[in-house]
């Protein structure tokens, strides 16, 4: 699968793309780990007043991750070891002292729907889907981390939907609940993006560092230790069959078995 983040600089913005258009965004891991290094770099840049996060072609914010290198998982070890990389990634995003904006248009799964629960405020497309149905297509899971990012960001009840019977939510319950910061028909997303990068710039930089890290603070600050429970999950008999239906592009939903 290929793909590529493409940022790009504009005054006191920086503007991060998805581009993997083929494959509706979904992230390579060499497209996760450039998002780390982007994300270190705007981190350690002060004139950075605002970061945007958006996908290519219109069509999806990011529809999961490339999960054929799964195919080779023999371990639960492996699968703790990914979820140790996801939350480096992830970490580095969260870390980004300036405010940050998603963009969203159409499908925002699985690492679109983590992504954009770090970022500050979101704005999306009322044709968008966000979801993370994990349980009905390869039976993986979350890092404690991951769990409390979404959690916190969607809400708990939303997030179990999401994860616990596979919800895809749409823009308005994300809306009503205050995800969504707002929704703006594609035609008029471009102005109301720069009109929100143009106010946040604004903001005292120092203002904004503290409290995002407060926040940071307050969500991951005593994460339970669960990387055993990864061990098991991703070193289960049911996640291999669940990858193994998956990469098939089996419509039906996995018979399950526990172990």
């Amino acid at each position: 699968m290929s793909g590529q983040l493409l940022v790009a600089r504009d005054g006191a913005a920086a503007h991060v793309r998805f581009d993997n258009p083929a494959a509706h965004n979904a992230l390579t891991s060499e497209m996760w780990l450039a998002l780390r290094d982007a994300a270190l770099g705007f981190a350690a840049d002060p004139s950075i007043r605002v970061v945007t996060f958006r996908g290519t072609g219109g069509k999806a914010f990011i529809s999961g991750t490339d999960i054929s290198k799964f195919a080779d998982y023999q371990t639960g070890e492996q699968g703790v070891d990914y979820e140790r990389g996801i939350d480096e990634c992830m970490a580095a995003v969260d870390a980004i002292p300036c405010t940050t904006i998603a963009v969203i248009e159409g499908w925002a799964v699985g690492g679109g729907i983590n992504i954009a629960s770090a970022c500050d405020f979101r704005i999306a497309t009322p044709d968008a889907k966000f979801g993370s149905p994990i349980g009905r297509t390869i039976g993986n899971c979350l890092s404690a981390a991951s769990v409390a990012r979404i959690g916190g960001a969607i809400g708990v009840q939303f997030a179990k939907r999401m994860v616990l019977l596979g919800d895809m939510l749409t823009a308005e319950q994300l809306l009503a609940s205050g995800f969504l910061l707002k929704l703006v028909e594609r035609e008029a997303i471009d102005d109301e993006l720069y009109a929100l990068v143009a106010r946040a710039a604004e903001n005292a930089p120092l203002t904004t560092r503290t409290t995002k890290a407060t926040i940071r603070a307050m969500t991951f600050g005593n994460l339970p230790e669960i990387e055993g429970l990864i061990a098991e999950v991703y070193g289960s008999d049911d996640f291999q069959r669940g990858v193994r239906d998956f990469l098939a592009k089996t419509k039906r939903v996995p018979e399950w078995e526990g172990r």
